[in-house]
């Protein structure tokens, strides 16, 4: 198609635009972005101006291939329905997605105005269900975890392109632009109740202070940790916020297991997954298969080895877990790899000289930081949006990163 026609460069920035912008308060908004980069990857592909692999690229295309042909073969061996090829193909379109942002990479501005704007609505949609509409728990088109989660993804995505906003010409608007989205993703998190995105948080403040503390004084140091401490209990007093009511019925839950109980929220964590490691040790090469998972847990509660809530669950809420018990060693493996990809691959861009590197990598290494996180109570993988966020960023947050270091 001619160029005066089609613009490779303003469609990318577009459907990373809309991947950011819409991936929460449309339904299925996170997929509409992303099926734009797979078409645009098909694009690229069947053109004869393909990007040049460099040796990371190679290792960023490996880790979505692998994974997703893990969840074929698994389909294939067991002889599943036609819809359990749904969550593996989608990593196989990411990688196909890969080429057009290597060889059409998103302008920079578009990426981080789609986080902005998905982190204000997010958070505006979600405070108007908790407040004015007094839900329970606020939540989109997706699984209030799934929801909450994002949206904290979203707000931390936020957070780390403050760097590059300090290096704009429009430098005030963009600091007040992302720092609203940034708000606006964490308020959706915490209006939806979604406990386990909230667990890893330390560690995701001590990376923004090991990867920016050099450009604060004292002083201001000594101030942005006083305001957090002092933002982190206000955001525990506000009863709209449901943080004080979801720590303590936390606490509770641990306590009523303490004493034998299982059926609170925590205690059928705490018993899926010790039936999930009952099984990966009984199959710990290639594991049980979905099909089988279900019901070899169901013969481990008629056995007492377990409670029976556990016969509730199609999946332990555990990421690693989830694997173990159904995948094995292999399937652990596959996931480890897809996780340490791009922390390894981003980590030398912590310590660039450019804050533009510096943010991108930042983001890039949030991502499996997240991930990691809220995969210890959420089998985040096994849905549709936890799989469209994580492998779709990660190659457009790879492609705008190699991108930029190329450039420089």
């Amino acid at each position: 198609m001619p160029a005066t026609f089609f613009s490779p460069s303003l469609y990318s920035s577009v459907a990373v635009f809309l991947l950011g912008a819409i991936a929460l308060v449309v339904s299925s908004g996170y997929s509409v972005g992303a099926a734009l980069l797979f078409l645009g990857g098909l694009y690229v592909l069947f053109s004869r101006n393909k990007p040049t692999f460099t040796k990371q690229d190679w290792f960023v295309l490996a880790a979505l291939v692998i994974y997703g042909l893990m969840g074929v073969t698994e389909a294939l061996f067991y002889h599943y329905s036609s819809r359990a090829y749904d969550l593996p193909s989608r990593f196989l379109a990411a990688a196909i997605a890969l080429f057009f942002v290597l060889k059409y990479p998103p302008r920079l501005t578009w990426l981080w105005a789609g986080l902005a704007t998905g982190g204000l609505l997010a958070g505006s949609w979600a405070g108007y269900q908790k407040i004015f509409l007094h839900v329970d728990r606020a939540k989109g088109f997706t699984h209030v975890i799934q929801f909450g989660n994002i949206s904290m993804l979203t707000g931390l995505f936020c957070l780390a392109g403050l760097a590059w906003a300090c290096t704009h010409p429009n430098k005030r608007g963009w600091i007040l632009f992302l720092g609203l989205g940034a708000i606006g993703g964490i308020a959706g998190s915490l209006f939806s109740g979604s406990r386990g995105g909230w667990i890893g948080l330390p560690l995701i403040a001590l990376i923004f202070f090991r990867v920016y503390h050099q450009y604060f004084s004292l002083r201001l140091k000594t101030l942005l940790i006083s305001a957090v401490v002092a933002l982190a209990v206000g955001i525990y007093s506000v009863p709209q916020f449901g943080v004080q009511q979801r720590v303590h019925e936390a606490i509770n839950n641990v306590t009523l297991y303490s004493q034998g109980s299982s059926d609170t929220s925590v205690g059928a964590r705490f018993e899926m997954w010790k039936g999930a490691s009952q099984l990966f040790m009984a199959k710990p090469i290639f594991g049980w298969g979905k099909a089988q998972y279900k019901q070899a847990m169901t013969e481990l509660a008629k056995q007492g080895k377990a409670h029976p809530v556990i016969k509730n669950f199609d999946h332990p809420h555990n990421e690693i877990l989830n694997n173990a018990a159904k995948q094995g060693i292999v399937g652990i493996l596959a996931l480890l790899f897809l996780y340490v990809v791009p922390l390894r691959l981003f980590a030398p861009g912590l310590r660039a000289e450019s804050l533009t590197q510096r943010s991108l990598a930042t983001a890039g290494f949030l991502l499996p930081i997240a991930y990691i996180d809220f995969g210890l109570s959420q089998a985040f993988l096994t849905h549709n949006s936890g799989v469209m966020v994580y492998a779709f960023w990660l190659i457009v947050l790879w492609g705008s990163y190699r991108a930029y270091t190329l450039q420089k």
